[in-house]
């Protein structure tokens, strides 16, 4: 079994105001995953960020990052972890090949143009080299803030909502780069509540909810054992109740009656639908059109926290 990259273990943060952030975090990273941190805000995803890049003290818990203890060893694991934080604290009077080339002393590595070109390059940032950050719009200055955390060739990169608020362009150029750095064997946390983009790019989703984390799958896993699939039948003539010799099927009258609307797992045996359809055609109920859909990553999501809440704490 490889060595998990980054181990977090028991990890657990309290303020004195008595709020508890995190609540025995456990969990380990494989080197080269993209794994997708999702909750929804105030969850304890910045918190957990945090504390393993050395912002925020943990209350109790161990972090090894690449073999190194964070708090015993904190120089060295700090050399293999970068960072894009969610908020855009750059240098205004800088010029973009000045902060980034700094960054990457900050670190206590050698001066390597080629790499710090490398990155501009590919976060098209080249052409902007010698102009300060300050004149650049929020795009380019979240660019920046990837390039400045890409300086020094970390092995792990947190990305904390890397694309609240960006456009449309930046976010498809973001997760090429991403994808790139994987194959380079960088691995990848990110934070987000967009759905989409964890279901588009992670291998593995955690879900935080109130500091604790109550799931971690393989997405496929995960769409597989949460999703629901819904069947959708446009009925010829609406109807006002569904009928009695219907109820062995989870049934929803939908659009004023004039849909019918069957919920089933997708792991379950298919055979319920043709014999709801015979059952239908005794009954005459006759239907137009039918169509299923699959329960997206943020139906389950929205049912894992939902679910979550009504538990008795």
């Amino acid at each position: 079994m490889m060595m998990p990259v980054l181990s977090i273990q028991n990890l657990s943060k309290s303020y004195a105001s008595g709020l508890q952030a995190l609540k025995g975090v456990n969990l380990e990273i494989r080197k080269g995953e993209i794994f997708a941190l999702l909750g929804p805000n105030g969850a304890g995803k910045t918190t957990l960020i945090s504390i393993v890049c050395g912002i925020v003290t943990a209350s109790e818990g161990v972090v090894i990052a690449d073999g190194h203890d964070i708090v015993r060893d904190y120089r060295a694991a700090r050399t293999k972890i970068g960072l894009v934080p969610q908020e855009l604290a750059t240098d205004t009077f800088e010029t973009v090949w000045a902060t980034v080339n700094f960054s990457r002393g900050l670190f206590g590595r050698a001066p390597d143009p080629a790499h710090i070109e490398r990155v501009l390059r590919d976060l098209s940032l080249w052409e902007k080299r010698k102009d300060r950050i300050m004149t650049l719009s929020g795009g380019m200055k979240r660019r920046v803030m990837i390039a400045k955390a890409l300086a020094h060739e970390p092995e792990i990169l947190f990305l904390d909502e890397p694309t609240a608020g960006v456009d449309v362009e930046l976010r498809r150029d973001m997760w090429a780069l991403v994808r790139g750095l994987r194959e380079k064997g960088v691995t990848i946390i990110l934070t987000t509540h967009y759905i989409e983009e964890a279901e588009e790019m992670a291998d593995r989703i955690g879900v935080i909810s109130k500091g604790e984390l109550i799931l971690v799958e393989d997405k496929a896993t995960l769409m597989k054992k949460l999703g629901k699939k819904q069947l959708t039948l446009q009925l010829q003539e609406p109807m006002d109740a569904i009928p009695a010799a219907l109820g062995q099927w989870q049934l929803a009258l939908k659009a004023n009656g004039n849909e019918l609307e069957y919920s089933f797992d997708t792991g379950e045996d298919h055979t319920e639908i043709p014999a709801l359809l015979r059952r239908m055609g005794e009954l005459g109920i006759a239907f137009k059109d039918l169509n299923t859909r699959q329960s997206s990553l943020e139906d389950i999501f929205v049912s894992l926290v939902t679910t979550r809440k009504g538990a008795t704490a």
